[in-house]
């Protein structure tokens, strides 16, 4: 089966060590967890397959393996606009083909999609960033994260005789990640939430009016 190694930094056919189907609560379709063994270098690897329909009254299971543990690829991205999680796919395959400064430049990338996307008016990724600072689309952590990006880009997309590391280029494409995903994902949850409760307050507030003045309802 399928899987992208991260110990080996390559997709390999994993050995099956053991499977289970089960099915959620609130999804009827099928999902199968998969225990894997890399090839090459014999480490664990745990995979999720979907039942996906291929014809009439037929179904098949994913051929590849999508992997849970070790961390996965963010499977948030597909929620961000095309602009953003383009570039976080392009500096996640540049990451795995060991191109550290391309992997930065791409997360460079990804926080000017963030600005373009918000209209900021400066022209940089740095005053870009602090205006969506000052507008509170991001907080004071996201800012660091943005700056130390930022930083790393540069020197990424700059002939100069500093290299970036594989740890500084995970570190940055994680900042990257969590970035838009706090400003495309989590803030929406966060909004919808609290919309969720509103209504239930006002549902329960009109429930209760109903118990003490029957006559009006």
């Amino acid at each position: 089966m399928i899987i992208e190694c991260p110990y080996c930094e390559s997709k390999v056919d994993g050995k099956i060590i053991g499977e289970h189907v089960s099915y959620g609560d609130e999804d009827p379709h099928p999902f199968k967890a998969v225990l894997l063994e890399c090839p090459a270098c014999k480490e664990s690897l745990l995979g999720y397959q979907e039942l996906i329909q291929v014809g009439f009254e037929q179904d098949e299971w994913i051929t590849g393996s999508n992997r849970l543990w070790p961390k996965p690829t963010n499977n948030n991205r597909w929620l961000l606009p095309s602009i953003v999680s383009d570039s976080l796919q392009e500096a996640e395959k540049c990451y795995n083909a060991r191109a550290y400064s391309a992997c930065a430049v791409m997360c460079g990338r990804s926080l000017e999609g963030l600005c373009n996307h918000y209209q900021t008016k400066s022209k940089t990724i740095g005053g870009g960033i602090k205006e969506l600072l000052e507008r509170k689309i991001i907080d004071e952590r996201l800012f660091q994260w943005g700056e130390a990006l930022r930083k790393q880009r540069n020197l990424g997309a700059h002939a100069t005789g500093e290299k970036i590391t594989k740890e500084d280029a995970r570190d940055i494409l994680d900042f990257a990640d969590a970035i838009c995903e706090y400003v495309f994902v989590l803030s929406n949850k966060f909004d919808s939430f609290i919309k969720r409760q509103e209504e239930k307050a006002k549902k329960e507030a009109k429930e209760r009016n109903a118990e003490e003045y029957p006559e009006v309802f």
